[in-house]
């Protein structure tokens, strides 16, 4: 049978007691490396009052907590603490959580993660708490989506959030905008309609970067009056495993003013295209992004790129070619198709073999030896391979015959050409 702590949780103040106490921390480290020895102007009568004092970042995930405890405990040893992670716990009760973080005036960043908040309401007043918080995680919570907007309106610098997990198929959108949002990670939702991503612009007017993979968001649907009016600041998106499959949804990225970074993978879109052709293609629709899927785009790669771009649809009907083919043949002109040039080596040559008064063409294989290619003659000179001397004699060269005398060396090296000649000369007893 678990203990009572296991089954109803433990406190916030239970954690950090134990996993800073004393006996965990032998020596005393100096400012700025981590723990320190706890001012004797601590509170009297507190239970910790000679332990440590907490690291300004602190990492309690997984620990069961479910309540506050004492918040003159926590006023008294996290007054310096910027970071606290309590992902993976047992909150599910915002008055809880709001204890807690009241009592941290100088936290910066709160990752609650994987704690049980489907359907908890956070009241405003509790909501009031997590006003200095300026990066938020509430991934895998199922926190409501009434909740995110009451506390992006309660935090006036809130600058990221972390919604991912938390099964949204659609949002609602707020009538207080929270301008110093720049970054929304709101990835492995349920966000298919662009009516939907939509509200984020009116929502967060400064939005810099914007997650959304594993969404399987279908389409952009907005004009770009519209893009460039809602998601003037956009310098980022990520559309990873989205459903866009028209290259018109690609087009429209260039609508957003400032876009200078794309992560676009995993689309059906681009599925019947070898990663050459995805790469090169993608470059020549976005002519403004300077990053994609996190590679930068050189100059050269760009012209490269925009070039295989014109000759990608040089035979393609004149009402179905995209209207950057236009764009970029005014740029560099229509192109004609590269020629194929077969660079790999010869395998085989056909060549005259003169024995004597005897003339025959062979094929050869040139990846072969000379002390092979004798092999290959004794049947058709009648010698023995020790009973001949062969010559190569090069059709279209001014020198001589060159003797083949080192049996280990590959006919390829000679540069043999069809049409060229080898002669057997009989070795005299």
């Amino acid at each position: 049978m678990e203990p009572p702590e296991c089954m109803h949780g433990r406190t916030f103040v239970e954690v950090i007691s134990e996993k800073y106490s004393p006996e965990n921390f032998p020596y005393r480290r100096g400012p700025g490396m981590g723990v320190v020895v706890v001012p004797t102007a601590c509170p009297q009568g507190s239970p910790m009052k000679d332990r440590l004092n907490l690291p300004s970042v602190l990492v309690l995930n997984g620990c069961g907590i479910s309540k506050a405890g004492d918040q003159s405990e926590i006023a008294a040893f996290c007054s310096h603490v910027m970071e606290l992670d309590l992902s993976h716990n047992k909150l599910q009760d915002w008055h809880e959580i709001s204890k807690i973080v009241s009592n941290i005036p100088n936290l910066d960043f709160l990752n609650l993660s994987s704690n049980p908040l489907a359907g908890m309401t956070l009241e405003p007043q509790c909501a009031e708490a997590f006003a200095r918080v300026r990066r938020l995680v509430l991934n895998n919570t199922q926190v409501s989506w009434d909740t995110v907007m009451l506390l992006t309106r309660e935090i006036p610098e809130l600058e990221e959030l972390f919604l991912c997990l938390n099964e949204y198929s659609g949002v609602s959108a707020s009538s207080v905008a929270c301008p110093s949002l720049r970054l929304l990670h709101i990835t492995d939702n349920s966000l298919h309609d662009w009516v939907e991503v939509r509200k984020f612009g009116s929502m967060f007017p400064g939005l810099d970067t914007l997650v959304m993979a594993n969404n399987n968001l279908h389409s952009i649907q907005d004009s770009k009056d519209i893009l460039q009016r809602l998601f003037p600041n956009l310098r980022s998106i990520n559309l990873h495993n989205s459903g866009l499959n028209r290259w018109e949804d690609i087009e429209k990225l260039n609508f957003f003013p400032k876009l200078e970074e794309v992560r676009l993978q995993g689309i059906p879109l681009l599925q019947k295209y070898s990663n050459v052709e995805r790469r090169s293609l993608m470059i020549a629709q976005l002519p403004s992004i300077s990053l994609l899927n996190g590679s930068v785009i050189t100059e050269s790669e760009r012209e490269d790129s925009e070039r295989f771009f014109i000759r990608y649809y040089l035979h393609c009907p004149e009402e179905e070619l995209p209207h950057r083919y236009h764009c970029l043949v005014n740029k560099y002109g229509k192109l004609e198709p590269l020629a194929e040039i077969d660079l790999r080596p010869r395998c085989h040559a056909e060549v005259e073999v003169h024995c004597e008064e005897k003339v025959e063409q062979l094929s050869i294989r040139l990846d072969q030896t000379v002390a092979e290619l004798k092999k290959q003659l004794t049947s058709v000179v009648q010698l023995s391979t020790n009973s001949m001397r062969l010559y190569y004699i090069d059709k279209n060269s001014a020198f001589g015959p060159e003797e083949l005398k080192y049996n280990t060396r590959a006919l390829h090296s000679y540069n043999i050409q069809d049409g060229d000649e080898i002669l057997v000369v009989p070795k005299t007893k």
